[in-house]
C-alpha cells in the first residue's frame, strides 16, 4: 500500500479502513473524512481507477480483491475508469472545509472529478 502514514491504527485495521473509504468513494462519487485519511484514500483510488481502464483479467482480480462490493468494482470498469479514459491520473480531488467541532481535526472533501 503507498503512503507511510500510519493513522494510529494496526496495519490490518488501516487496510480494512482503506478497502472501506476507496469502496465508498467509487460507490458515491464523494466521501468526507480528514485531510490525512484523504490523502491516503486517494492514492489507492487513483490506483483502482488506473486498473480499471485496462480491463484484462489480471487487473479485474486485483480490483475484486481490495475493493470489498462486487457492484463497486463491476461499476469501477463499467463507468468510472472509461470516463477517464483519456485521463493520464488526478482522478480525485481534495477540498478541504475546516476544522471539526469535536477535536479541531482539519477535515477534507475528496471526491472524484
Amino acid at each position: 500500500m503507498p503512503g507511510t502514514r500510519k493513522l494510529g491504527r494496526t496495519s490490518d485495521s488501516r487496510k480494512a479502513m482503506m478497502r472501506a473509504m476507496v469502496t465508498y468513494l467509487l460507490e458515491n462519487g464523494k466521501i468526507e473524512t480528514t485531510v490525512t485519511r484523504a490523502k491516503d484514500v486517494r492514492s489507492m483510488a487513483e490506483k483502482m481507477i488506473t486498473l480499471g481502464k485496462s480491463s484484462d483479467l489480471h487487473t479485474k482480480r486485483q480490483v475484486y480483491s481490495f475493493v470489498t462490493k462486487e457492484d463497486v468494482a463491476k461499476k469501477l470498469f463499467d463507468e468510472i475508469s472509461p470516463k477517464y479514459a483519456d485521463r493520464n491520473g488526478g482522478y480525485t480531488r481534495i477540498i478541504r472545509i475546516g476544522a471539526r467541532r469535536g477535536d479541531a481535526a482539519e477535515m477534507a472533501i475528496l471526491e472524484l472529478v
